[in-house]
């Protein structure tokens, strides 16, 4: 008696290596995307993140949740200064720590941005029915959270 593998296992890759090979072909229809606003991937990714973390957050914030380090990231956000659609300012409390913050243009900017990520996305799903996106969100979470149990595990930090 034969068995078929899953489908997921008749991959060329791993569905892990799928995944990635996947992503950067959706950063790459973006990048191209936003090339005429003069947005390069690590700026267009940095705008979107600032976004969705909200105004006002670190440099530390913004560099977690890009995972990336402080150096590479502090590169990006003086070339977004130049182009004059972030600014620094002081924290309050602490003098050492900037928040960073949209400027009017980088306002925007940022809606322009928006507008053409929501095209490509379109193009990115065409084909693509409302439940078989659902699960492949649905199963993406749960593999982010399967992914950091693991990490934990094999750092010792259970």
């Amino acid at each position: 008696m034969s068995s078929t593998p899953p489908f997921h296992e008749t991959l060329d890759l791993t569905l892990c290596g799928s995944m990635g090979r996947v992503h950067r072909l959706c950063r790459d229809a973006v990048t191209l995307a936003v090339e005429p606003l003069g947005l390069t991937q690590s700026r267009w990714t940095a705008m979107m993140h600032l976004s969705h973390l909200n105004q006002g957050c670190t440099q530390q914030e913004l560099a977690s949740s890009l995972g990336i380090e402080m150096p590479s990231l502090t590169r990006t956000i003086k070339q977004l200064e130049q182009q004059e659609i972030i600014a620094r300012k002081a924290d309050a409390e602490d003098k050492r720590s900037k928040r960073l913050y949209f400027t009017e243009q980088g306002l925007q900017l940022l809606d322009t941005l928006q507008v053409i990520i929501a095209d490509v996305k379109e193009h990115l799903y065409a084909d693509l029915t409302t439940e078989q996106l659902d699960t492949m969100a649905h199963g993406l979470i749960q593999m982010e959270q399967n992914a950091r149990q693991c990490i934990r595990h094999y750092s010792g930090d259970k």
